[in-house]
């Protein structure tokens, strides 16, 4: 069984849509095997950003995931990497397609509600990273 990592980004967390989030992948026929409820601490999110250092959004996306509580989840499946980034949607609100979760709540790029790891290596790293 393949093994992903999902978060439920500050702006999900506040818009209350949690429960919406983790249906959809329930649905799916996904298994929830972790959750965490955290507001993850600066050293954090730069650990978990740490790939975008040298970008111009780094320190925005750092500032955000810090500035409230996350979800943190490990959900397992079949191909659950692939499957969950579709149903996750683009990373840009206005390219994800309706029926994703960006496609039908999120607003912009910086506010997107959720990240979804995008390869086995990443997924391995996110989860020993928030699930040490």
């Amino acid at each position: 069984m393949e093994r992903t990592f999902l978060m439920v980004k500050p702006d999900g967390v506040q818009r209350r849509l949690v429960g919406e989030i983790i249906q959809r992948f329930e649905q799916k026929g996904f298994k929830l095997v972790e959750l965490k409820l955290l507001t993850p601490t600066r050293e954090l999110a730069e650990e978990h950003y740490g790939v975008h250092r040298d970008k111009p959004f780094f320190e925005g996306v750092v500032s955000f995931i810090s500035s409230g509580p996350v979800v943190a989840m490990v959900w397992e499946g079949d191909d659950v990497i692939a499957l969950s980034r579709k149903l996750v949607g683009a990373t840009k609100p206005s390219d994800a397609a309706p029926g994703t979760i960006r496609g039908d709540y999120a607003n912009s790029v910086g506010e997107n509600l959720i990240h979804g790891s995008d390869s086995v290596e990443n997924a391995e790293a996110e989860i020993k990273l928030w699930f040490s």
